[in-house]
C-alpha cells in the first residue's frame, strides 16, 4: 500500500491557508502573513474593489468586549486623525464574522530603518532619513498624539524614499485618559526615564523626543564620516534623563540638525573658537579647497621661476 507523502513545504502553505483569516464577504482577499504583534497580526491581503494591495491587522482576541479590541478600535480611530506623508494611512476598520475585529491600511514596500541602516552608511543620507522622521512626529505631536513606542523596527522607508511612522497601539492622545500610574509601555532601549519609572502623567511630546535621540545615536553609531562633536551633542540632548533638559518638541529637534546641514551654529553646543573654525571649514570647505590649490599653484610657479 502506497501513500502521498507532503513536503515541508506543502506542509507550511497549508498551515499558513489554515491560519489565515475569513474576511467574510468583504472586498478583501488575504494572500500572506506578513508579520505577528502582540496584538494582532498582520496580512497582505488584494482590495478587489480597487485593484491594489493592502495591509489588513486582524486582532487576535475574539472577545467582544476585550481591552485588546477596544484598544485596536481605538488605534484605527487615531490613524484616521493622523493624515501625513510619514504615516501609514489607514482605509477601513472591518468586523470579521469570527467577531474579531481589523483594520485595512496601506501596504508599505520597502524596509525598516534597522535594515536600511545595515546597507547605508553615509552620514548626511542617515541624517535626511532622519529628519523625515521628526517631520512625521511633530506632526502627530502638533495633533496632540505622543506615539509612546518610537523605534527603529516602528520606522518604514518606502522604495521611493517615504519614511513612514509605525505603530501607534500605545499611542497616547490628548484628552483621553491616562493609564494607572505605574504602567509601562513602550520598548526599554528607547524608552524615556519618566515611561521607565511608570510616571505616565509626565509622559508628552518629549518623551518621544528621547526616543528621537537613542535613534540618531544609533543611526550615528558606524556612519561614514563619523559624526562630529555637534552632532553628538545634538543626539545627547534630546536623549537628556531631565525631560526640561532636552527639546522640547520634536520639530525644535529637526530645526537644530537642519542649522548643522546648513553649517550653522547648533543650540545643543556652545561654540568655541575651535568649533567656529571647524563649522565655517565644513561650510565653505569648496572654496577653501580651492584657495589652497589656487596657493600652492601659486607657490609652485614661484619656485619654478625663481621669483
Amino acid at each position: 500500500m502506497s501513500g502521498a507523502w507532503l513536503s515541508d513545504a506543502a506542509i507550511a502553505r497549508l498551515r499558513l491557508a489554515a491560519e489565515l483569516p475569513e474576511l467574510g464577504s468583504s472586498r478583501y482577499e488575504v494572500r500572506a502573513l506578513l508579520g505577528r504583534g502582540g496584538m494582532g497580526s498582520v496580512y497582505l491581503a488584494h482590495d478587489t474593489g480597487l485593484g491594489r494591495d493592502v495591509a489588513i491587522k486582524v486582532l487576535h482576541d475574539p472577545a467582544p468586549g476585550s481591552a485588546l479590541l477596544a484598544r485596536l478600535q481605538r488605534e484605527a480611530r487615531l490613524l484616521a486623525r493622523l493624515e501625513h506623508p510619514g504615516i501609514v494611512p489607514i482605509h477601513d476598520l472591518l468586523h470579521l464574522p469570527d467577531g474579531r475585529v481589523a483594520y485595512v491600511m496601506q501596504h508599505v514596500q520597502g524596509a525598516r530603518l534597522d535594515q536600511h541602516l545595515a546597507g547605508e552608511r553615509g552620514l548626511e543620507a542617515r541624517l535626511r532619513v532622519f529628519l523625515k522622521l521628526c517631520e512625521s512626529v511633530a506632526f502627530a505631536h502638533d495633533r496632540g498624539v505622543v506615539h509612546r513606542d518610537l523605534k527603529p523596527e516602528n520606522v518604514m522607508l518606502g522604495r521611493f524614499g517615504e519614511v513612514l511612522v509605525l505603530d501607534f497601539g500605545v499611542a497616547h492622545a490628548a484628552g483621553e485618559p491616562l493609564e494607572r500610574a505605574g504602567t509601562v509601555v513602550g520598548t526599554q532601549r528607547y524608552m524615556a526615564p519618566e515611561q521607565a519609572r511608570g510616571e505616565v502623567e509626565r509622559i508628552d511630546a518629549r518623551s518621544d523626543v528621547h526616543a528621537l535621540g537613542r535613534i540618531l545615536a544609533g543611526m550615528l553609531a558606524g556612519a561614514e564620516p563619523p559624526a562630529n562633536r555637534p552632532l553628538r551633542a545634538i543626539a545627547a540632548k534630546a536623549s537628556a534623563d531631565d525631560p526640561a533638559a532636552r527639546y522640547p518638541s520634536a520639530a525644535a529637534l529637526r530645526s537644530d540638525l537642519e542649522a548643522f546641514l546648513s553649517g550653522r551654529p547648533v543650540s545643543a553646543l556652545p561654540e568655541t573658537p575651535l568649533d567656529r573654525l571647524a563649522r565655517l571649514y565644513r561650510r565653505h570647505r569648496v572654496a577653501v579647497w580651492l584657495v589652497a590649490a589656487y596657493l600652492a599653484m601659486r607657490g609652485a610657479v614661484l619656485l619654478t621661476t625663481g621669483r
